[in-house]
């Protein structure tokens, strides 16, 4: 293939991968010895640019694209990481990978069948399934990443592990998820092609609850009760999209799209008529965790990252009008790397679209007779992706009132086990014979921050109550309380809903018109953050996932919250390295990192396939504005709204 300058020529540092720069990557990389016929590309991505190169950037100014590629070799089992510049056609940096220090590169696609048929022609595998009266031919097997256990397992440093849990499919559109096949777990070397171990508890009864969710025989027959809802945009939608920059409304931002994190926002701002005002430089999902809560020897080891050690944006789906979006949908490609470094689209990636949200504000006056009413809307950025058993739904929102907002939405099949009705208080029953440990969904937003510029500050603010005294002679009296963190140290801290507990993102420098700093608030939920023992692998290895917030001074080399490279990292790498200097943080360029999500007790309601479950964060504004932004919003123009005019 050959490529032109035009075709890779970018007009802006931050712009979207296009198939022409893969291409070009997978040349420069050839063409430098790194590539055999056992060579796979694990990840290919944009090496961004430092954020003071992008925010000087102008147009007309050169762009140069960076590239980071990282490869692992079959045969050599040398893993490399590598940058590329497109410009120069050159690699400009190469490092052979210590796994036995740094930990392996993610999961391949390849490695997924390929534990199944390492295991299909191992005799301890085999005795193991006889012994259940079962066929190999109909069993499944799930490829999942294999932690790190160091101290029971020395012989797995340093090499691809993977292990492997088991399932019956009675035939080929059997949904295997319903028979698994308890007390039975393997070890598998992938580089090697060795089964280290096949551990057998003993032969568990094989649930054969029905799970084909899709077949009416399950199901029963479609409701007839539902009238269609139909979102009409009839003059289209209001927002724009040149390239990946998406303007809607008062807000700008650029949209982009990651093999591991997925949807990546860049540069997200605020119009009122005075030029953009900066409030995110950088806005990502840059890790989520799995952990389940089972002791069993044979799922103890349980735990996925399903960003570091999977790729989530590698299984983004193509989504669907009237399916995953509803109105007038503005769906975006994603190109990414396949295992031999060729450029793989990904089409309708990405859903970008406005919805209607219920009341923005409303007041009827008694005193003046004013009645008047608005209705809020959100822009929607969204993608959803599968990986394994679970499905996720990551929802970037932007209001008309300034507020920021994300949502995960989890569903897809809870993992299962077997389960024989007693008092098993590690795992719920959720059909006959069927169970489903319990767990976490844990998510790590990074957050950039650029409040009115790059010099920030993060305040903890909450509620607090005031004792009766000579100035509080009734009792009633609260206050609130504001302490700034000063250091990284001191910013890992905790949610507490009983305290109204908030976290500003201030710029000192930008005082509004009440002489206050400028702001926006970080929202938590507040729900539970790890739960394992402090001492446990997962506790070292999820780091992040102990605390809801930590905060950092900006380095562009710190991307990722649980490190580089997860698979089989033994621990301590992403943000306990990061902020190991304890750098100060007032008045900095700092990264907001927050922790949110699901602990998950399933319920016989979630199975044969789990609705939908919500977890997330809201960014909304403290003082940024010197009023209520959305005074001009015009009352609706909807037929429906008859005391409008």
């Amino acid at each position: 293939m050959t490529v032109t300058t035009d075709q890779l020529r970018r007009t802006h540092p931050l712009d979207a991968v296009v198939a022409e720069e893969v291409a070009e990557v997978r040349r420069i990389v050839d063409e430098a010895g790194l590539v055999t016929d056992s060579t796979r590309f694990v990840y290919v991505g944009l090496d961004e640019p430092d954020k003071g190169e992008v925010l000087g950037h102008s147009p007309g100014d050169v762009v140069a694209r960076r590239f980071r590629v990282l490869l692992i070799d079959l045969a050599s089992q040398v893993s490399r990481d590598v940058v590329v510049d497109v410009a120069a056609s050159a690699v400009v940096s190469r490092i052979e990978l210590d796994t036995v220090t740094s930990g392996q590169l993610p999961v391949l696609d390849s490695e997924f069948e390929l534990v199944e048929q390492l295991l299909a022609g191992d005799e301890r595998w085999l005795a193991a399934l006889a012994a259940r009266g079962l066929d190999v031919e109909k069993v499944r097997v799930a490829p999942l990443s294999a932690g790190v256990y160091a101290d029971e397992y020395p012989e797995e440093t340093g090499r691809r592990m993977l292990r492997g849990l088991a399932f019956v499919q009675e035939h080929p559109t059997d949904a295997a998820w319903a028979h698994p096949i308890d007390g039975l777990v393997a070890y598998v070397d992938t580089i090697n092609r060795v089964v280290d171990r096949v551990i057998d508890a003993g032969p568990v009864p094989i649930p054969t609850a029905d799970g084909n969710y899709d077949d009416p025989a399950v199901s029963g027959p479609a409701r007839t009760t539902q009238r269609p809802i139909e979102i009409t945009q009839p003059e289209g939608s209001s927002l724009q999209l040149d390239g990946n920059q998406l303007s809607w409304e008062k807000w700008s931002l650029r949209v982009g799209f990651d093999a591991r994190e997925g949807l990546v926002l860049h540069q997200i701002g605020f119009d009122e008529g005075a030029g953009v005002r900066p409030i995110i430089y950088r806005a990502s999902i840059a890790e989520m965790v799995v952990p389940y809560g089972d002791p069993a020897p044979v799922r103890s080891w349980q735990n996925y990252f399903d960003t570091g050690e999977y790729l989530v944006g590698r299984y983004a789906n193509a989504l669907e009008l009237g399916c995953d979006c509803l109105g007038d949908i503005t769906y975006v490609d994603a190109v990414i790397s396949d295992e031999q470094g060729n450029p793989k689209t990904l089409p309708n990636a990405i859903c970008i679209h406005e919805e209607d949200y219920g009341i923005l504000w409303k007041h009827t006056d008694l005193w003046s007779g004013s009645a008047q009413t608005r209705r809020q809307r959100r822009l929607v950025v969204s993608f959803f992706t599968t990986v394994g058993n679970y499905d996720y739904g990551f929802y970037w929102y932007l209001y008309l009132d300034g507020t920021i907002g994300f949502e995960t939405k989890a569903t897809g099949v809870v993992f299962t086990s077997a389960h024989d009705g007693g008092d098993y208080p590690y795992a719920s029953q959720i059909a006959p014979g069927l169970g489903a440990p319990v767990h976490q969904h844990l998510f790590s937003a990074r957050l950039d921050m650029t409040v009115d510029g790059v010099r920030n500050r993060v305040d903890e603010v909450e509620v607090q109550r005031v004792p009766m005294g000579p100035d509080n002679l009734r009792g009633n009296a609260f206050t609130m309380r504001h302490t700034p963190l000063e250091t990284e140290s001191a910013a890992q801290r905790d949610a507490d809903r009983s305290r109204n507990r908030v976290w500003h993102i201030v710029n000192p420098d930008r005082l509004n018109h009440v002489g206050k700093p400028v702001g926006y608030a970080l929202m938590p939920e507040g729900l539970p953050t790890l739960l394992a023992d402090p001492d446990s692998s997962i506790a070292s290895r999820a780091a992040f996932a102990t605390r809801h917030l930590w905060v950092t001074r900006y380095d562009p080399a710190q991307r990722y919250s649980a490190g580089d490279f997860v698979n089989q990292h033994a621990g301590g790498a992403g943000l306990p390295s990061y902020v190991a200097a304890d750098r100060d943080i007032n008045g900095q360029d700092l990264v907001v990192w927050h922790t949110f999500g699901l602990t998950h007790v399933p319920r016989p309601e979630d199975w044969p396939i789990m609705p939908v479950d919500y977890a997330g964060f809201t960014l909304k504004p403290v003082g940024f504005f010197d009023r209520n932004p959305t005074l001009d919003v015009p009352p609706s123009g909807s037929t429906h709204c008859s005391g409008q005019s």
